[in-house]
């Protein structure tokens, strides 16, 4: 009795080789048949009536070669019309994904389909750029009030490594923010003010008090 994980030809009811990998064609070669499919009969139909009209043997040639050489720049060409949009949008996908938000593509035209993804594309570029420049707004200010308060803030990461610090938390721990980034909180001297109940009264700096609160990141469950 065969297993349901079986490998089997649907057709023929037989093993297939699991080493064989079937490799659909790209999509530029199925552009370039589908040209010269489309234009084959036309040719066929050309060297037909080329080779019974009885033609010279070097006007036959010579138009048979025309012939064939259009047909296949042309296929050419088409390839072409329709690959070169796909690999301008595919690069500007990239260099959205990268975080480059300047390019942006021409052509973009609502009434044609290609025009249209074009534009779509344009908006999206537009549409982060714009985020961005409000995070990095945000970040900033977020940043400058941070500094200016009187309370100590100390951020850690997942790994109680110190991420952020004000200008109190310099004071606090009476060390510049260039040695306290990237130190754990042991490091810092902090390891102690991250466990147990929060809100609470910790001692810090030989035997002066203050009112804290640590907060750290919420570790993902």
């Amino acid at each position: 009795m065969d297993s349901d994980g079986d490998p089997r030809d649907p057709a023929r009811g037989e093993r297939a080789d699991p080493r064989v990998e079937r490799r659909a064609p790209h999509h530029e070669r199925i552009i370039f048949r589908l040209a010269l499919v489309a234009g084959l009969p036309a040719v066929i139909v050309s060297m037909t009536l080329l080779w019974l009209g009885g033609y010279s043997g070097k006007l036959q040639w010579t138009l048979g070669l025309v012939v064939i050489g259009s047909w296949v720049i042309t296929a050419l060409v088409l390839r072409e019309r329709v690959v070169r949009p796909l690999q301008t949008l595919s690069n500007m996908l990239a260099a959205l994904r990268e975080g480059d938000y300047s390019i942006r593509a021409r052509g973009a035209d609502r009434e044609d389909a290609l025009g249209l993804a074009f534009l779509e594309s344009n908006l999206l570029g537009e549409t982060l750029r714009t985020q961005r420049l409000g995070a990095m707004e945000a970040t900033a200010l977020l940043r400058t009030v941070m500094s200016e308060i009187d309370v100590a803030v100390f951020a850690f990461d997942d790994l109680d490594r110190l991420r952020l610090v004000n200008r109190a938390g310099e004071r606090l721990v009476a060390q510049p923010a260039e040695r306290l980034l990237g130190r754990t909180a042991e490091q810092a001297g902090l390891a102690e003010a991250l466990q147990g109940a929060s809100p609470r009264t910790a001692s810090a700096c030989a035997a002066r008090s203050t009112s804290a609160s640590p907060r750290r990141r919420a570790r993902n469950t």
